[in-house]
């Protein structure tokens, strides 16, 4: 008896400092939103709740991401069966050095949020694997 508590308090000890490496609330790419960034003033009114149109989407994380294909994509959130649903997605190109990186409107996709609503809008890599998520609440 005494080497099966000697067992696990020895795991619990171990399983304890094991966890008591630093960890934060973020320790990977977050995902924001603002109306446009702007080369000179950086990101022009930073929300969670805009009105319909263009947005831009931010991604800023401490490390180089690795990346060089990604999508955003965005699902809606359906009142009527409290789920979010596909909605649009659209790719770009960038470098695996990249650490900050915004996606606005340019010639290969526009990121228009043109319905009210509140969207789950995901980073993904080549893989349409989850980098960052984010929600973002439309309003008319």
């Amino acid at each position: 008896m005494k080497k099966l508590f000697l067992f696990f308090a020895l795991i619990v000890l171990f399983v304890s400092f094991g966890l008591a490496s630093d960890s934060f609330a973020q320790n990977g790419p977050v995902m924001y939103f603002c109306e446009r960034y702007d080369s000179d003033n950086g990101e022009v009114n930073i929300s969670d709740r805009f009105t319909t149109g263009y947005l831009t989407v931010m991604v800023k994380c401490s490390y180089e991401l690795g990346l060089r294909s990604v999508s955003i994509q965005f699902d809606k959130y359906n009142t009527s069966t409290g789920s979010f649903k596909y909605y649009k997605k659209f790719s770009y190109k960038v470098e695996p050095s990249m650490k900050y990186i915004y996606f606005s409107k340019n010639d290969e996709s526009d990121l228009n949020f043109d319905t009210p609503g509140i969207y789950r809008v995901f980073l993904l890599d080549s893989n349409d694997k989850t980098v960052t998520s984010a929600l973002v609440e439309i309003i008319r």
